[in-house]
């Protein structure tokens, strides 16, 4: 409907797959090097990994594989990667052309078509290649089979290459024990990354140069906010893009606007942070449970605080007045945070908070003044490549003390700890969450990143430049580059914060008291505000629900920890995660 009001030709945002409109960044370049690589000699009859979040274009590199691939190449492309051993094995054969008919019930039989058919086509100089989209659907027992028929092979060469595309997930089913002898088998991977701010405006750029445009009707604000709303995610530019110049045509503005853009993200992407022009003013607080302190920024206070005559603890979190709200990317159960999944058990190691040796605030104990912090961060500007990863060797405890620094509380640490290792009733609150880097980015909050290796390694994650991440203690951050935490982050991080012990861990409907309150107050500044009576009944409860399902959140109409600091985080002054420019967001 805009196409004509902006010049275009056809709509340059759709997000079905048009090789028209392809545009590949460096990692893009990259990731289809290694692909190509891979199914050519250089695969030497291995597995090629390439893995992704999702909308980051991984299909389109396969499509553009297929359009390269040597002439002595044959494919079977395998979508549907939600079947048996038996299914599996039968599409490959089914994709390769062969006739397979009566053999379906017996693998035996078809692996030995199969076997036929590759020792043909070896014979003829030829290369098969089998490709499998959503491999992290998968079961193990399919990864075997898959493995299997890399053991079809004359005496000096493999005769079946394969490539397995998919999300990070694919990553940590890999790691798996019964599956080491599959991970030793890959001999490329390759994990492809979103796009970062100036890919953003070039890809958006193009599409639109591509659809016929002669002018780029978004402002470079616009852009800005589009990269920060999409996390640099290609389809998720799409959607908000293709929004935005709709919302503008409506208004009848030749511009896009940073408005348009969070409005168009609010409404197609609703578990991205949200943008509200109305401020929660204070926080948490009870004199029945003894939540948490408040300090209100406003000038003038806020009612709810005398109503409910919050009792002050040693943890005080100051509000501000938010220009948006930072939100998870999708829901996730509202447990607290184990590390191990099958029995929840902790290495008391990894969770052992350090002894305070200096005084509270001192950089011996991790803490500095705000006004140093500020500073410190400043001065973080030249990227540091390391070559011996020292990042790496920082204490577990090391990432406990300076959290409780952060929340300027030197001696919670302990608190934290244990609060992380599933311990509750000691002044604070915990919960394991997963997620990619955006996801953190919109939370807004410093987290600890949980890394994988020989040992599980904590590592606080404090911010984001222009060059990396900013980890380890205030006083000694490091800039590390992405990709080389990456070798070692499957997505897992713990996210802590300041919780009076009879705080009810879930609040629902027919409950009342001062906790009740507070959630109905918190309620009247979202978007759109609760306006119905302070109780939690039915009306509250279907409102609820709705609110988490907008926020990405498990939409069971129950405030549990996951609701709670969905709610909590866009009104927290300190501690926020350091973007680029040295600030707090």
């Amino acid at each position: 409907m805009y196409l004509q009001f902006f010049g275009l030709n056809e709509a340059p945002f759709s997000i079905t797959p048009d090789p028209a409109f392809v545009y590949l960044s460096a990692a893009h370049r990259e990731a289809l090097a290694h692909l190509l690589y891979g199914v050519g000699q250089g695969g030497a009859g291995g597995f090629v990994q390439l893995t992704g979040e999702v909308g980051t274009g991984k299909t389109t590199i396969c499509r553009c594989l297929l359009e390269q691939v040597p002439e002595d190449t044959r494919v079977a492309l395998v979508l549907n990667s939600l079947v048996t051993p038996r299914e599996l094995l039968a599409t490959i054969c089914e994709e390769l052309r062969l006739d397979i008919r009566g053999l379906t019930e017996s693998n035996k039989l078809m692996v030995d078509v199969l076997n036929h058919y590759l020792l043909r086509q070896h014979s003829l100089g030829q290369r098969v290649v089998v490709v499998i989209d959503e491999a992290q659907n998968l079961s193990p027992e399919a990864l075997e089979q898959v493995r299997l028929l890399t053991n079809l092979e004359t005496s000096k060469d493999k005769l079946l290459q394969m490539v397995l595309l998919g999300q990070p997930e694919l990553r940590q089913l890999l790691q798996r024990q019964d599956l080491r002898q599959l991970s030793q088998r890959i001999t490329a991977r390759y994990h492809l990354a979103p796009l970062n701010r100036e890919e953003t405006a070039a890809y958006v750029k193009h599409r639109l140069q591509v659809a016929g445009s002669r002018r780029n009707p978004f402002r470079r604000s616009a852009l800005r906010t589009l990269y920060q709303r999409s996390g640099g995610v290609p389809r998720l530019i799409n959607i908000i893009a293709d929004r935005a110049l709709a919302g503008a045509y409506a208004r009848e503005s030749e511009s896009v606007t940073p408005a348009f853009v969070n409005a168009a993200a609010n409404e197609v992407q609703p578990s991205e942070s949200r943008v509200r022009s109305t401020h929660w003013p204070a926080i948490i607080g009870t004199g029945s449970v003894a939540i948490l302190a408040v300090i209100s920024l406003l000038t003038w206070g806020f009612p709810l605080l005398e109503r409910l005559n919050p009792v002050q603890t040693s943890s005080q979190v100051a509000v501000n007045q938010p220009e948006k709200t930072l939100a998870p990317e999708a829901g996730q159960s509202e447990e607290p945070a184990r590390i191990d999944g099958q029995t929840g058990a902790v290495d008391g190691s990894l969770f052992q908070a350090a002894p305070d040796t200096g005084q509270p605030g001192s950089p011996d104990a991790g803490g500095v003044a705000p006004a140093a912090r500020q500073e410190a961060v400043a001065e973080e500007t030249a990227f540091i490549r390391q070559t011996d990863p020292e990042w790496l060797n920082i204490p577990n405890w090391s990432a406990w003390r300076t959290l409780a620094n952060l929340w300027q509380d030197p001696d919670s640490a302990d608190a934290i700890a244990a609060a992380c290792s599933g311990v509750p009733g000691k002044g604070y609150a915990c919960f394991r969450d997963k997620g990619n880097w955006s996801r953190i980015q919109n939370l807004g909050l410093p987290v600890t990143l949980v890394l994988q290796g020989e040992t599980t390694r904590l590592l606080l994650l404090q911010g984001f430049t222009e060059e990396g991440l900013l980890v380890g203690s205030t006083d000694k951050l490091q800039t590390v580059a992405r990709e080389e935490v990456e070798k070692y982050w499957l997505g897992e991080y713990l996210i802590a914060w300041p919780q009076a012990p009879d705080w009810p861990p879930q609040i629902s409907k027919g409950e009342s008291g001062a906790a009740v309150d507070i959630v109905m107050e918190m309620a009247g500044y979202a978007e759109p505000a609760w306006i119905g009576k302070g109780e939690f009944g039915d009306g509250f409860e279907s409102w609820l629900k709705a609110f988490q399902s907008r926020n990405g959140l498990s939409a069971d109409g129950i405030v549990g920890p996951h609701t709670l600091i969905y709610l909590m985080a866009p009104t927290i002054s300190q501690p926020r995660l350091i973007v680029p420019g040295g600030e707090r967001s």
